[in-house]
């Protein structure tokens, strides 16, 4: 019998799993696709495994809320951070991309600070500095290393800054799902939209991977929601940079990219930084937000 520690681990290394298909295959999609229409693909199919997590009784009413526009907010920055990470997913390579977004509880903590008037002491400040640190070693910025790109996933962790906050207020009353539902339909109204502008019809082999994206992105956010209501933080939380395990091997496998030694180092502090983040919450019995919960 497994206990709830094991089974949230296993929940967390599913999600993680689950994001790092996402990331090879909008890389992979990328090339040939504009970045709005794999954004309408991860809204149109991630509704899919949504509907199972929707209780039966609320098939009839599930849009319902007294928070219509903070779902609508939050669901706009989602869009516009999705966007970030897949335009750094595209141009970066892939290790550089997820290792940048692991700062996102760093901004986070900062945006909570402002906020949420939340008092932040010692040691989620030094986090703060940690992870700031740790961002600006894979930036390299001022060396000929640096690329605007690498902004993309700042971009990223902006907007999920302002997400975690949003998802903390609005988890005080409304269930994940319908979170889930507001963001997923403004990524479809997004990605449609986009559509007039530039849009590339699908070619047979490709319509699965497109497919892929949206059951595996949506897959990844549940499996972290899940992952957090079953197992301590301080046990679950290290499994999710399995990520950054897959985006090198898979990097270096499918798309020839050698990392860098320093997005090691710069990951090695970011991972750091968040961890202190994640203690000091659970101390304080506060929600954590994990990365890519978007």
């Amino acid at each position: 019998m497994l206990s709830s520690n094991q089974i949230g681990a296993i929940y967390m290394a599913i999600s993680a799993l689950s994001f790092s298909i996402m990331d090879i295959l909008v890389k992979l999609m990328s090339v040939s696709y504009p970045i709005g229409e794999i954004v309408f693909f991860r809204g149109f199919f991630g509704l899919i495994p949504i509907l199972f997590i929707v209780p039966k009784d609320r098939y009839r009413n599930f849009f319902q809320t007294n928070k219509l526009a903070m779902h609508l907010t939050r669901a706009i920055v989602g869009a516009i951070a999705m966007i970030g990470i897949y335009l750094g997913v595209k141009f970066l390579p892939l290790a550089d991309a997820i290792a940048i977004t692991f700062a996102a509880p760093v901004f986070a903590t900062i945006f909570s600070i402002f906020i949420l008037n939340e008092k932040v002491k010692i040691y989620r400040w030094i986090a703060i500095v940690i992870g700031l640190l740790g961002v600006l070693v894979i930036l390299k910025p001022g060396t000929a290393m640096f690329t605007l790109y690498s902004l993309f996933p700042i971009i990223f962790c902006v907007g999920f800054g302002l997400i975690a906050v949003l998802i903390k207020k609005l988890s005080e009353t409304e269930p994940d799902y319908l979170i889930a539902i507001y963001f997923t339909i403004v990524l479809i109204v997004v990605g449609f939209v986009s559509l007039f502008f530039d849009a590339t019809m699908p070619e047979p082999k490709d319509i699965l991977p497109l497919v892929l994206i949206g059951i595996t992105g949506s897959t990844g956010n549940i499996f972290l929601t899940m992952s957090l209501r079953k197992g301590a933080v301080s046990t679950v939380t290290p499994i999710k940079y399995l990520s950054l395990v897959f985006a090198t091997i898979s990097g270096i496998v499918i798309f020839n990219e050698i990392p860098h030694i320093t997005t090691y180092f710069g990951a090695l502090l970011i991972i750091l930084s968040s961890m202190i983040i994640f203690k000091r919450e659970q101390i304080k019995n506060i929600q954590p937000v994990l990365t890519r919960q978007i």
